[in-house]
């Protein structure tokens, strides 16, 4: 039981701060700020399972699949924050006017054309790389490297399963009311709060590159 718990709160803590989903639904909103609740209710439950798989298979064989590459988790770190911090840096120059233009002339499309083209973005780019991205990827990677060296006992399986559950879930929630935070922000509001979380995710992708920058440094062994 205790290896169970330990599972669990190792990849909720390890993963939820990267995964941030409530920035991750305000994001999600201003990609697609004029999909019905229906529309989102759907939308919600697709990126929370797109994202159970991509972080399951990240936990069980992303190591297995870098190792595979010949791709070390310091490279790992330092692609995954330049991605991340170009996403940030773009949302931070995202002008809304044009985003509302563009999803405006979606709402002119025929009526059959709008669920098709939110089933295509459900994955690219909402689930990834905006809500699971590059950096909820590699931590997850690295958290599956320290997998019990005997091998996946049935115990941790089920720790992973119900961590993964729990981000899901949180997901889940967020974009699904995501509509109701922007009521309770206001326009205002909600653009402050996007501007905020984009920055804190360009911060984020700048500590990752660091950090993968750091530790391909110090693997550098000088004569």
């Amino acid at each position: 039981m205790q290896d169970f718990a330990e599972t669990v709160l190792l990849i909720v803590a390890g993963l939820l701060p990267i995964i941030n989903p409530p920035a991750a639904a305000l994001i999600v909103l201003s990609l697609v700020p004029h999909a019905s609740p229906a529309e989102r209710t759907t939308m919600a439950r697709r990126i929370a399972i797109n994202s159970f798989v991509v972080l399951l298979i990240s936990l069980l064989v992303g190591a297995y699949v870098l190792s595979f590459f010949g791709i070390s988790i310091p490279v790992l770190r330092v692609a995954g924050g330049l991605i991340i911090g170009m996403a940030g840096w773009n949302l931070l120059q995202t002008e809304r006017p044009e985003e509302d233009e563009r999803e405006g002339e979606a709402q002119a499309a025929p009526a059959h054309a709008r669920p098709a083209s939110l089933r295509a973005k459900a994955f690219y780019p909402l689930t990834l790389p905006v809500t699971v991205g590059p950096g909820s990827i590699a931590v997850a990677i690295a958290l599956g490297t320290g997998s019990p060296h005997q091998g996946l006992s049935p115990i941790h399986l089920a720790g992973v399963g119900v961590a993964l559950v729990v981000l899901c879930a949180s997901i889940y929630v967020c974009v699904r009311f995501s509509g109701h935070l922007e009521k309770l922000l206001g326009t205002v509001g909600t653009q402050v709060a996007m501007r905020l979380f984009a920055f804190v995710i360009l911060c984020i992708g700048v500590q990752l590159f660091w950090l993968g920058v750091s530790e391909l440094v110090a693997s550098i062994h000088f004569k």
